[in-house]
């Protein structure tokens, strides 16, 4: 197994990793210490740009570069976390909030410390009660120790910490719909640019990064560029939390080296139990699209030349016995069910899809609705050369779109099969009968 990083401090003290006295003991806050009096926030930028630490929430982006978007002499700016954890089947960021919440808060500070931001505001899935309750109580142990609040550590800089709960809406882990809730708004897209880095946050600059890109700071200012850099890949470097879900025998969170193949991380999670066949993964969330290679690199560069996307990091692995048909429907219906409605293609697109695939697993499909689906999942993508969302304000019509035209390539004859049979021969017909719109 590889070195731990994010999660080292959850494994070696599973039972009171989140509290204070544990933390403390463990060397809490010493990245925090490092950054403040070793360097200077361009000299931090710097270092994580060098780092090639990329966002762990799913685009991807280089955090660095992210954080030189911030237009400088102009205040205020806000650092804004975003623990809004709702991708299916995602859950680290859960953990690490649950189970290591001081740092999560000392890679905030480094962070705002970084773009020189006094505000942090971290959103906070309205479901996650324990894990807010838990970053409270951490924030208020980290001001009493003068690691979080006025003068921290007697360096001069100011920074408060306010966790703000959600209301549980997937769209708002995208992050203008974030600052939206965030600012007492509906949570729905903004049209960009203006980015977040510029106008974001009551209009003003505003850098938004995810919690384990936040717990990946403190390692790199303690140990340096070339120690992250010696794990992972070239572009991708640093190790990585994948939640390992679906067929294993033990599913869960595994920190693991980017760029390890799919094969070695279902060995890792206890393989596909009962000596049943591997059929699919989906390597990145539901909104990635499928793969079938075990050999797979698990990589940002190399799933994206495999026309997939690593996303959050939520392998879902699926065995000879899975329906595609019932599998692209609980996706397909996720969406439609989550989508905001501002933007027509996903309104009405991830609808007709969703209508559809129902009709199939009902029994009453169509010859033709292979077809239908694909040109309905090719009219809600954008045209080639364009922007990840050309045709809405944000990626998540894309993203029904991306994964069931994956299913619909990869198993279209299982498709047909429901058409010609009249019934799923999986057994999972009529599934969804009577279930709420």
């Amino acid at each position: 197994m590889a070195e731990l990083v994010v999660t080292r401090r959850i494994a070696r003290y599973p039972e009171d990793s989140y509290t204070a006295e544990r933390a403390f003991a463990d060397g809490a806050y010493e990245g925090l210490r490092t950054a403040l009096t070793q360097h200077t926030p361009a000299e931090l930028i710097d270092m994580v740009k060098a780092s090639g630490l990329r966002g762990r929430g799913g685009a991807g982006f280089p955090t660095g570069n992210k954080w030189s978007f911030v237009p400088k002499d102009l205040y205020p700016r806000y650092l804004v976390v975003n623990s809004d954890e709702a991708e299916p089947c995602t859950f680290k960021d859960r953990e690490l909030i649950e189970w290591d919440p001081h740092l999560v808060i000392e890679g905030s500070l480094i962070a705002a410390y970084a773009i020189q931001a006094h505000h942090v505001y971290i959103y906070c899935r309205g479901e996650f009660s324990r894990g807010a309750r838990r970053l409270n109580q951490a924030i208020a142990d980290a001001t009493a120790r003068n690691c979080c609040g006025p003068d921290i550590m007697g360096s001069g800089f100011d920074c408060e910490i306010v966790v703000h709960r959600g209301a549980g809406a997937y769209i708002c882990g995208e992050e203008t719909a974030l600052l939206d809730s965030l600012e007492g708004f509906r949570g729905q897209p903004r049209l960009r640019p203006p980015f977040p880095a510029v106008k974001g946050l009551y209009a003003s600059p505003t850098v938004v990064n995810n919690v384990e890109t936040m717990a990946s700071l403190p390692p790199i200012v303690s140990n340096g560029v070339d120690w992250w850099r010696s794990m992972g890949t070239e572009q991708s470097p640093g190790p990585k939390m994948f939640s390992i879900s679906g067929h294993v025998a033990k599913p869960g969170n595994y920190e693991l080296p980017l760029g390890m193949k799919l094969g070695e991380m279902v060995e890792i999670a206890g393989g596909i139990p009962g000596g049943r066949e591997f059929k699919v993964c989906s390597p990145g969330g539901a909104s990635s699209p499928w793969i079938t290679n075990l050999d797979q690199e698990m990589s940002f560069e190399a799933l994206a030349a495999a026309k997939s996307m690593l996303g959050s990091g939520s392998v879902v692995i699926m065995d000879e016995t899975t329906c595609a048909v019932r599998m692209a429907l609980v996706i397909t219906r996720f969406f439609n069910v989550e989508s905001c409605g501002k933007c027509t293609p996903c309104r009405e697109g991830t609808w007709w899809l969703r209508k559809v695939l129902e009709r199939m697993e009902e029994g009453e499909g169509r010859p033709g609705d292979v077809d239908l689906m694909l040109r309905v999942c090719e009219q809600m993508l954008p045209e080639v050369g364009a922007p990840a969302s050309g045709r809405s304000f944000c990626v998540l019509g894309d993203s029904c779109a991306w994964a069931l035209r994956s299913a619909l390539q990869l198993f279209g004859d299982e498709f047909r099969e429901h058409v010609g049979s009249g019934s799923c021969p999986r057994g999972a017909s009529k599934i969804f009968a009577g279930s709420p719109a």
